[in-house]
Protein backbone atom coordinates (compact mmCIF):
# COMPACT_ATOMS: atom_id res chain seq x y z
CA UNK A 1 0.00 0.00 0.00
CA UNK A 2 1.35 3.59 -1.02
CA UNK A 3 2.19 5.73 1.75
CA UNK A 4 -0.63 8.46 1.73
CA UNK A 5 -2.78 5.50 1.49
CA UNK A 6 -1.87 4.25 4.76
CA UNK A 7 -1.40 7.23 6.25
CA UNK A 8 -5.11 8.39 4.99
CA UNK A 9 -6.62 5.07 6.72
CA UNK A 10 -4.61 5.66 9.97
CA UNK A 11 -6.21 9.27 10.16
CA UNK A 12 -9.78 8.02 9.79
CA UNK A 13 -11.99 7.82 12.44
CA UNK A 14 -13.18 4.27 12.06
CA UNK A 15 -12.50 1.74 9.90
CA UNK A 16 -15.85 0.09 8.21
CA UNK A 17 -16.36 -2.28 5.70
CA UNK A 18 -19.27 -3.70 3.22
CA UNK A 19 -20.37 -6.88 4.66
CA UNK A 20 -20.07 -9.34 1.88
CA UNK A 21 -23.70 -10.79 0.71
CA UNK A 22 -22.66 -14.16 0.95
CA UNK A 23 -21.93 -13.88 4.24
CA UNK A 24 -25.35 -11.86 5.63
CA UNK A 25 -27.63 -13.75 3.28
CA UNK A 26 -27.61 -17.30 5.11
CA UNK A 27 -28.10 -15.33 8.44
CA UNK A 28 -30.90 -13.07 7.06
CA UNK A 29 -32.64 -15.95 5.59
CA UNK A 30 -32.65 -17.67 9.12
CA UNK A 31 -33.47 -14.10 10.14
CA UNK A 32 -37.06 -14.63 8.47
CA UNK A 33 -37.33 -18.07 9.99
CA UNK A 34 -37.43 -16.71 12.94
CA UNK A 35 -39.94 -13.94 12.01
CA UNK A 36 -42.01 -16.97 10.04
CA UNK A 37 -42.09 -18.73 13.75
CA UNK A 38 -43.42 -15.24 15.43
CA UNK A 39 -45.85 -14.42 12.87
CA UNK A 40 -47.66 -18.68 13.65
CA UNK A 41 -47.00 -17.88 17.06
CA UNK A 42 -49.41 -13.98 17.51
CA UNK A 43 -51.65 -15.25 14.96
CA UNK A 44 -54.19 -15.84 17.18
CA UNK A 45 -53.82 -11.90 18.26
CA UNK A 46 -52.99 -10.19 15.02
CA UNK A 47 -50.98 -10.68 12.05
CA UNK A 48 -48.19 -9.07 10.57
CA UNK A 49 -45.91 -8.44 7.83
CA UNK A 50 -42.56 -7.14 7.35
CA UNK A 51 -40.07 -5.40 5.69
CA UNK A 52 -36.25 -4.29 5.51
CA UNK A 53 -35.13 -0.90 5.68
CA UNK A 54 -32.70 1.59 5.88
CA UNK A 55 -29.11 -0.19 5.24
CA UNK A 56 -30.43 -3.91 4.53
CA UNK A 57 -33.10 -2.39 2.13
CA UNK A 58 -30.58 -1.01 0.26
CA UNK A 59 -28.30 -3.67 0.42
CA UNK A 60 -25.45 -1.50 1.74
CA UNK A 61 -24.87 -3.56 5.45
CA UNK A 62 -21.42 -2.39 6.90
CA UNK A 63 -19.48 -3.18 10.21
CA UNK A 64 -16.93 -1.84 11.44
CA UNK A 65 -13.79 -4.51 11.45
CA UNK A 66 -12.28 -3.20 15.16
CA UNK A 67 -15.60 -3.30 16.99
CA UNK A 68 -17.34 -5.67 18.32
CA UNK A 69 -20.65 -5.19 17.92
CA UNK A 70 -20.73 -7.18 14.17
CA UNK A 71 -23.53 -5.63 11.86
CA UNK A 72 -27.11 -5.20 12.04
CA UNK A 73 -30.54 -5.84 10.41
CA UNK A 74 -33.31 -2.95 10.36
CA UNK A 75 -36.85 -4.17 10.05
CA UNK A 76 -40.49 -2.66 10.19
CA UNK A 77 -43.07 -5.18 11.56
CA UNK A 78 -46.70 -3.78 9.84
CA UNK A 79 -49.21 -4.62 11.92
CA UNK A 80 -53.05 -5.50 11.04
CA UNK A 81 -55.21 -4.24 14.03
CA UNK A 82 -57.81 -2.68 11.73
CA UNK A 83 -60.11 -2.76 14.92
CA UNK A 84 -57.75 -1.36 17.02
CA UNK A 85 -58.78 -4.47 19.36
CA UNK A 86 -54.51 -3.84 20.93
CA UNK A 87 -53.24 -0.91 22.60
CA UNK A 88 -49.51 -0.18 21.81
CA UNK A 89 -48.65 -1.80 25.16
CA UNK A 90 -50.02 -5.39 23.93
CA UNK A 91 -49.01 -5.15 20.77
CA UNK A 92 -45.69 -4.33 21.91
CA UNK A 93 -45.49 -6.88 24.71
CA UNK A 94 -47.37 -9.68 22.70
CA UNK A 95 -44.31 -9.32 19.90
CA UNK A 96 -41.68 -9.23 22.52
CA UNK A 97 -42.57 -12.65 24.03
CA UNK A 98 -43.14 -14.07 21.44
CA UNK A 99 -39.96 -13.53 19.81
CA UNK A 100 -38.42 -14.13 23.42
CA UNK A 101 -40.44 -17.88 23.05
CA UNK A 102 -38.39 -18.47 19.82
CA UNK A 103 -34.77 -16.75 19.78
CA UNK A 104 -32.57 -18.68 21.46
CA UNK A 105 -33.65 -21.64 18.87
CA UNK A 106 -31.74 -19.33 16.71
CA UNK A 107 -28.58 -17.86 18.85
CA UNK A 108 -30.03 -14.93 19.28
CA UNK A 109 -30.39 -13.60 23.37
CA UNK A 110 -34.07 -12.27 24.44
CA UNK A 111 -34.92 -8.67 23.31
CA UNK A 112 -34.29 -5.74 24.61
CA UNK A 113 -36.91 -2.72 24.60
CA UNK A 114 -35.59 0.38 23.75
CA UNK A 115 -37.52 3.91 22.82
CA UNK A 116 -38.28 2.86 19.17
CA UNK A 117 -37.53 -0.84 18.44
CA UNK A 118 -36.86 -4.17 19.73
CA UNK A 119 -33.23 -5.99 19.25
CA UNK A 120 -32.49 -8.89 19.51
CA UNK A 121 -28.74 -10.05 19.12
CA UNK A 122 -26.42 -12.90 18.39
CA UNK A 123 -23.04 -12.89 20.67
CA UNK A 124 -20.47 -15.56 19.68
CA UNK A 125 -19.57 -16.80 23.55
CA UNK A 126 -16.11 -17.55 22.94
CA UNK A 127 -15.42 -14.21 22.14
CA UNK A 128 -17.93 -12.31 23.93
CA UNK A 129 -18.86 -9.86 21.28
CA UNK A 130 -21.84 -9.33 18.84
CA UNK A 131 -22.00 -11.20 15.63
CA UNK A 132 -25.36 -9.79 13.92
CA UNK A 133 -28.61 -8.38 15.74
CA UNK A 134 -31.73 -7.13 14.75
CA UNK A 135 -33.84 -4.41 15.17
CA UNK A 136 -37.74 -4.58 14.97
CA UNK A 137 -39.75 -1.26 14.73
CA UNK A 138 -43.62 -2.20 15.39
CA UNK A 139 -45.55 0.24 12.52
CA UNK A 140 -49.12 0.63 11.61
CA UNK A 141 -49.32 2.15 7.63
CA UNK A 142 -51.94 4.80 8.13
CA UNK A 143 -54.57 5.07 4.92
CA UNK A 144 -53.10 8.80 4.51
CA UNK A 145 -50.04 7.27 3.20
CA UNK A 146 -48.19 8.40 6.73
CA UNK A 147 -47.30 5.54 8.99
CA UNK A 148 -46.74 5.78 13.14
CA UNK A 149 -44.84 3.40 15.40
CA UNK A 150 -44.89 2.29 18.88
CA UNK A 151 -42.67 4.55 21.16
CA UNK A 152 -41.60 3.17 24.61
CA UNK A 153 -41.57 6.12 27.07
CA UNK A 154 -38.81 4.79 29.62
CA UNK A 155 -39.59 7.64 32.35
CA UNK A 156 -43.15 6.76 32.32
CA UNK A 157 -43.07 3.30 31.09
CA UNK A 158 -45.75 3.68 28.81
CA UNK A 159 -46.37 2.93 25.09
CA UNK A 160 -48.19 5.14 23.03
CA UNK A 161 -48.60 5.53 19.03
CA UNK A 162 -46.51 8.63 17.55
CA UNK A 163 -45.90 9.39 13.90
CA UNK A 164 -42.65 8.69 11.86
CA UNK A 165 -40.80 11.14 10.13
CA UNK A 166 -41.98 10.65 6.85
CA UNK A 167 -39.49 9.40 4.22
CA UNK A 168 -37.84 11.95 1.53
CA UNK A 169 -39.12 10.38 -1.80
CA UNK A 170 -37.51 12.98 -3.70
CA UNK A 171 -33.76 11.30 -2.26
CA UNK A 172 -35.14 7.73 -3.15
CA UNK A 173 -36.07 9.19 -6.61
CA UNK A 174 -32.70 10.35 -6.99
CA UNK A 175 -31.16 7.19 -5.68
CA UNK A 176 -33.54 5.25 -8.10
CA UNK A 177 -31.75 7.31 -11.21
CA UNK A 178 -28.63 6.71 -9.90
CA UNK A 179 -28.56 3.17 -9.43
CA UNK A 180 -30.16 2.82 -12.77
CA UNK A 181 -27.80 5.58 -14.39
CA UNK A 182 -24.51 3.49 -13.47
CA UNK A 183 -23.68 5.58 -10.36
CA UNK A 184 -24.39 3.51 -7.60
CA UNK A 185 -20.71 2.02 -6.99
CA UNK A 186 -19.75 5.37 -6.80
CA UNK A 187 -22.49 6.58 -3.99
CA UNK A 188 -21.44 2.95 -2.32
CA UNK A 189 -17.56 4.33 -1.94
CA UNK A 190 -18.31 7.86 -1.36
CA UNK A 191 -20.97 6.40 1.47
CA UNK A 192 -18.77 3.93 2.84
CA UNK A 193 -15.36 7.03 3.21
CA UNK A 194 -18.03 9.56 4.73
CA UNK A 195 -18.80 6.80 7.43
CA UNK A 196 -14.77 6.01 8.05
CA UNK A 197 -14.33 9.75 8.41
CA UNK A 198 -17.50 10.54 10.80
CA UNK A 199 -15.95 12.37 13.61
CA UNK A 200 -19.89 14.04 14.86
CA UNK A 201 -21.64 10.93 17.18
CA UNK A 202 -25.32 12.74 16.35
CA UNK A 203 -24.59 12.47 13.00
CA UNK A 204 -25.94 8.85 11.77
CA UNK A 205 -25.78 6.51 9.02
CA UNK A 206 -29.10 8.22 7.56
CA UNK A 207 -27.69 11.48 7.30
CA UNK A 208 -24.47 10.28 6.04
CA UNK A 209 -26.69 8.48 3.16
CA UNK A 210 -28.60 11.16 2.32
CA UNK A 211 -25.82 13.83 1.78
CA UNK A 212 -24.10 11.38 -0.20
CA UNK A 213 -26.58 10.49 -2.86
CA UNK A 214 -27.66 14.42 -2.99
CA UNK A 215 -23.65 14.75 -3.36
CA UNK A 216 -23.62 12.35 -6.39
CA UNK A 217 -26.63 13.28 -8.12
CA UNK A 218 -26.13 17.19 -8.30
CA UNK A 219 -22.65 15.72 -9.81
CA UNK A 220 -24.80 13.70 -12.52
CA UNK A 221 -28.05 14.52 -12.47
CA UNK A 222 -30.17 16.57 -15.03
CA UNK A 223 -32.16 19.66 -13.46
Amino acid sequence: MEAWAKKRRKDMQHDFEYVPRKEYLPVKKELELLINDVQDEVREYFTFSFTYIGSTNRKMITREQRGNIGYDFDVNIHVNDEEEEFTAEEIRNILRKAFDRHVTEYGYRYCEDSTRVLTIKKIDPRRKIILSSCDFAIVYDCGDGRQQYIHYNKKQGSYDWEYMKQSNGQLEEKAEWLRQNGYWNEVREIYLDKKNWNDNLNKHSRSLYAETVNEVYRRYGIG
